[in-house]
């Protein structure tokens, strides 16, 4: 909005820095994300800005910007731009069907960015300069009339197919040629035209935006009220753009597996490697259940070694979604899973969370159990003491053995505050140093308890994915973690609705490959029945 308007009263100097600026925010959806490849030091700022426009999941992460043993494809800038346009409606789209919450929001640049402080000057720059010309004698109204053609515009699009009475009004009154005209006879009546554009703005704005229109009408100054007028239909713009994610979604809900299945079609077709991490994602699963199956045959005497092993492609797919839980997210996530990696991540950091927690109430268990037994809700207060001291976990600059120790801490507090009101004496320092020691030890790689509570959270979520899609009920919680059951089970059901859905849009995908990798001749054969066909 006003880029024309501005660029035409910069200096040569200040209209380099703002295309570079400009550059800089339109060129997000071409940056590469870090995680694919370094990212040179000059390109730094365009990949934080890119990630802020795509906080669901980068969309770019599925160009072909990656390292391959093959040679690379030669794409074409159309090819390119295909794709990127592809990805963007796919994520945007997918996220408006999943998200409840998702929506537009109009966030003001930093004061301290380099574009913030470009996007500052020109602005006061433009209105300064727009204050000046109207104060000449007689008025010069070249901009003003060019903001009034912008106006009108942005007027215009906020119509509904048949609002033509509204339209043709509009048009009449903002008529450029028309004000031109008056300009030139110094008849413009500027102050009636803001009237009309306030007026006709209180009637398509939201019912938020009255108070918005209340103070339009109380300021005075023109060059102020225009601006204001800019102001006030950006926020508009978001609200209309709001209210047709929320009119859209349900109709996005209904289809959306046909039409992100057909885009990411669109997708492979225009970029044949758009598959590559997820065919690597599903080969690292079938090499795992290889080699478990292998353990198992070697740790049973008796068993066949010489027969192939026959490996089901639910149960690959399923330990490969598994493997999502314990995801490193510095890497990229296949291609198939990008639309959900924060929700992924974010179900990840959870689990993360819980199972710190059932680590401290089974250690609390173990060693003061015979003198809490009685106690009821213990456990849950426990884990009421452990969540605010966990919180933020997933931040770079939090510190889980600090956290640790406050939680061990706080727990040897609440047992012996326990037994003192039962008359029973509290922990001596030796059993409350120890129950401190192996609570922070949890954090400590291979920790017995750990590790046994994580395979116990694995089994429940296994079991989770093994039911069938239509029976609705929780498989039964491992023992050890009834203290977190209902987050369990939230966390759960929300992994569950993520994985079904995955495997609804993309299970064509999914069968390709699994017949390729598990059943290479088989797929061999109908390729040469398809050539010699064609």
């Amino acid at each position: 909005m006003m880029t024309r308007a501005v660029i035409q009263i910069l200096p040569a100097s200040l209209k380099a820095q703002f295309l570079l600026a400009t550059l800089n925010t339109q060129g997000r959806a071409l940056t590469a994300i870090p995680q694919a490849n370094p990212v040179p030091q000059h390109c730094v700022s365009c990949v934080e800005h890119h990630q802020q426009l795509y906080p669901w999941g980068s969309p770019c992460a599925l160009l072909p910007f990656r390292k391959s043993a093959s040679p690379p494809k030669i794409i074409t800038f159309d090819e390119l731009m295909a794709s990127a346009k592809n990805l963007t409606e796919l994520t945007l789209v997918h996220e408006i069907a999943v998200n409840a919450n998702f929506c537009l929001k109009q966030e003001d640049l930093p004061q301290n960015s380099f574009i913030g402080t470009v996007k500052r000057i020109l602005h006061k720059a433009f209105w300064d300069h727009l204050e000046s010309e109207l104060n000449e004698d007689p008025p010069e109204y070249e901009h003003a009339i060019k903001l009034f053609e912008e106006i009108k515009e942005i007027l215009l699009s906020f119509l509904t197919p048949g609002a033509n009475r509204i339209r043709n009004q509009i048009c009449e009154v903002l008529d450029t040629d028309l004000i031109r005209q008056q300009a030139e006879h110094n008849a413009v009546d500027i102050h009636g035209l803001a009237n009309y554009i306030i007026n006709t703005m209180g009637k398509l704005c939201a019912p938020v935006r009255d108070n918005d229109i209340k103070q339009l009408k109380a300021t005075d100054n023109i060059v102020e009220l225009l601006r204001q007028i800019f102001r006030v239909l950006e926020l508009m713009r978001v609200d209309m753009a709001n209210y047709t994610i929320q009119d859209l979604r349900p109709y996005l809900q209904r289809n959306l597996v046909d039409y992100e299945r057909t885009k990411f079609q669109e997708i492979l077709d225009e970029t044949p490697s758009a598959l590559n991490l997820t065919t690597e994602w599903i080969k690292e699963s079938i090499e795992d259940e290889l080699s478990s199956i292998s353990d198992e045959s070697s740790s049973s005497p008796g068993a066949d070694n010489s027969s192939k092993p026959i490996i089901s492609p639910t149960l690959v797919l399923n330990n490969g979604y598994l493997k999502l839980l314990q995801w490193d997210y510095r890497k990229t996530l296949p291609e198939t899973l990008i639309t959900d990696e924060v929700r992924l991540q974010e179900l990840r950091e959870k689990l993360n969370q819980l199972k710190i927690i059932a680590c401290v109430c089974l250690i609390t268990n173990n060693m003061v159990g015979a003198a809490i037994v009685d106690v009821p809700d213990f456990a849950d207060q426990l884990k009421r003491i452990s969540i605010p001291l966990l919180e933020g976990m997933n931040k770079k600059n939090f510190d889980l053995k600090e956290a640790l120790h406050a939680i061990g801490v706080q727990v040897c507090s609440k047992v012996n505050r326990s037994l003192t009101e039962r008359g029973l004496p509290a922990l001596n320092v030796e059993m409350q140093s120890n129950l401190m020691g192996q609570i922070a030890h949890i954090v400590e790689e291979n920790n017995p308890i750990t590790s046994l509570i994580d395979k116990r959270i694995q089994f429940f979520m296994r079991s989770l994915l093994a039911l069938p899609g239509f029976q609705k009920r929780m498989p039964t919680m491992p023992g050890g973690l009834s203290v977190i059951q209902t987050e369990m089970e939230f966390v759960g059901s929300q992994y569950a609705s993520i994985v079904n859905l995955n495997k609804q849009v993309y299970g064509p995908f999914y069968a390709n490959i699994l017949r390729k990798l598990l059943f290479p001749e088989a797929a061999a054969g109908k390729a040469e029945t398809e050539a010699s066909t064609n």
